[in-house]
């Protein structure tokens, strides 16, 4: 979308004509419509692709006539603003209308009047004015229906102005690192860069995943369960894994399942850095090699692992056929946070539910009513702000910054005052603040292994409190558990065949987002839409 530069620090594309298509009253004065251009001032061609924001019905004499002439965006929401106040006074005027009307039924009915007029006339006066007040309610609602249009489009517009600003901010910022915890910067040109609009369709049952989906590196586990005599079970991609640690400590992951009896291998022990069976006792290295058959002549078996790795505290496994990444993202909280509770989850919906849920903060303060979202008001418009190209931004009217990390991953920043309050407008405005980490690993096609990490950046004196895991677990299922009546209800109507995402809204464009990513990555896409690297 182009960006007309005027004296004023931001300008839309915002394009004005004359409308010769537009119904007038007769004491109105013409019309005009504005339109968003997308192209270079001086470059529009009729080709070129031109989306109306709104029609402005009487822009009173005020309104410069400026056919065909670009406005910043100052100007665009004066004519808006205009367009407002014409719908307010139509809307007045109804009213005063009505309350005449009243007035005149009153007098019909006076008994004064009725000692000089038939029964007859006036129930013809009558008749006329209950017509005459039937026309007036109508054209009430058409003025309510006229303001409710033109907020629609001018809270339309103040999210373009939002997206450009966020832009702007975005690109000023690509030297420097950002001081808000939880938001990225992206290059210009990837925030130039528009993205395909997609229709979404999320219905029926769920399909095998798709191989494409596999070639990534993916959280399994926290590198604090898995110790060295010990195993961690997980199933990822509708197969069963198994964790543990070799003889120098590096953590291996092999297949759960034993070559010999199919016996699952987590019910044994770790020996000497190697996989014990609990049925015969042969024992798998972190190779998955077979390295000891007891009772019998030891013979050349192998079983499948994956490629594992250990960074910044967790467990990481490409489980595709593509070679593995050479490099890991980093899921460390920002600077000055302390890591107060990593928790393992085993939820029993598909990991893109999941993900829908958590990249939705809308739904808050209907769904978490006894948790932290207990009290809050509901906003009369809540948006989510983002670069044209990014998977990352922040929420409006709330202070917290918000980022979906591919291929799994929801990283958010909060910043509070106290628990179950927010304060300010920005997570910058904020002076402490909550760091969550939410990982989905696909275990099933309807189960996902959530990894789940809080961090603060106050209050450390509450990692020495005994217990105090335990409390923020249950916290932590409390607040899935308001979700998951919602989620596990979504997942039953998909598999009979119900679209999810049947009228995605302004709100959910994160979640969007996502599924636009997922399904670029499942189609094989050279390019994938968002990603930094574009």
């Amino acid at each position: 979308m182009t960006v007309v530069a005027t004296a004023a620090a931001l300008s839309l594309p915002i394009y004005i004509s004359k409308s010769p298509k537009l119904n007038f009253r007769k004491s109105a004065k013409g019309g005009f419509r504005v339109f968003a251009v997308f192209g270079e001032e001086g470059a529009i061609e009729r080709k070129s692709g031109w989306e109306t924001l709104f029609d402005v019905e009487d822009p009173r004499t005020k309104v410069p006539q400026c056919k065909g002439k670009f406005l910043d965006v100052n100007q665009a929401l004066e004519v808006a603003r205009y367009d407002i106040q014409y719908c307010d006074w139509r809307a007045r005027q109804d009213v005063l209308t009505i309350m005449l009307l009243h007035e005149k039924v009153v007098e019909v009915l006076n008994p004064l009047a009725r000692d000089y007029k038939s029964i007859g006339t006036m129930k013809k006066e009558l008749a006329g004015l209950q017509d005459e007040l039937a026309e007036a309610h109508r054209q009430v609602h058409i003025s309510e229906a006229r303001v409710a249009t033109a907020l629609d489009k001018l809270a339309y517009m103040e999210e373009l102005v939002h997206d450009r600003l966020l832009q702007d901010r975005n690109t000023a910022e690509l030297d420097t690192p950002s001081t808000s915890p939880g938001t990225s910067t992206q290059s210009h040109d990837s925030i130039n860069r528009r993205s395909p609009k997609k229709s979404l369709n999320v219905s029926g049952p769920t399909q095998p995943y798709h191989p494409r989906l596999k070639n990534f590196w993916y959280p399994v586990a926290f590198s604090s369960d898995l110790k060295d005599d010990t195993m961690v079970p997980f199933d990822c991609f509708e197969e069963p894994w198994v964790l543990f640690r070799g003889k120098d400590g590096n953590p291996g992951c092999i297949r759960n399942t034993c070559a010999h009896r199919a016996c699952p291998l987590h019910l044994g022990s770790v020996n000497n850095g190697r996989v014990q069976c609990p049925y015969h006792g042969w024992e798998y290295s972190t190779d998955g090699k077979c390295e000891k058959m007891p009772s019998t002549r030891l013979q050349n078996v192998k079983i499948k692992s994956l490629p594992c790795f250990e960074k910044e505290g967790m467990i990481w496994v490409w489980p595709g056929n593509d070679p593995p990444a050479a490099n890991l993202p980093s899921l460390q909280p920002p600077p000055g946070f302390q890591i107060h509770a990593e928790l393992v989850i085993e939820i029993p919906v598909e990991h893109g539910l999941l993900l829908d849920n958590l990249l939705d903060l809308a739904h808050a303060p209907f769904t978490h009513t006894s948790t932290f979202a207990k009290g809050w008001s509901v906003p009369s418009l809540v948006k989510f702000l983002t670069p044209a190209s990014g998977l990352q931004g922040y929420w409006d009217p709330y202070p917290i910054d918000m980022e979906f990390g591919p291929p799994c991953m929801v990283l958010s920043t909060i910043g509070i005052s106290k628990p179950g309050k927010l304060e300010g407008q920005s997570t910058r405005e904020c002076s402490t603040h909550l760091h969550q980490l939410h990982v989905c690993l696909p275990s099933t096609r309807q189960k996902t292994r959530l990894l789940y990490r809080m961090s603060l950046d106050f209050a450390p004196v509450l990692k020495n409190i005994p217990f105090m895991h335990y409390l923020w677990r249950h916290f932590a299922e409390q607040v899935l558990n308001e979700d998951l009546r919602l989620v596990i209800g979504q997942q039953e109507r998909m598999l009979n065949g119900a679209n999810i995402w049947n009228m995605p809204v302004s709100y959910d464009k994160l979640g969007v987002r996502y599924r636009v990513w997922r399904n670029a990555v499942e189609e094989g896409a050279k390019q994938l839409p968002f990603s930094k690297s574009n």
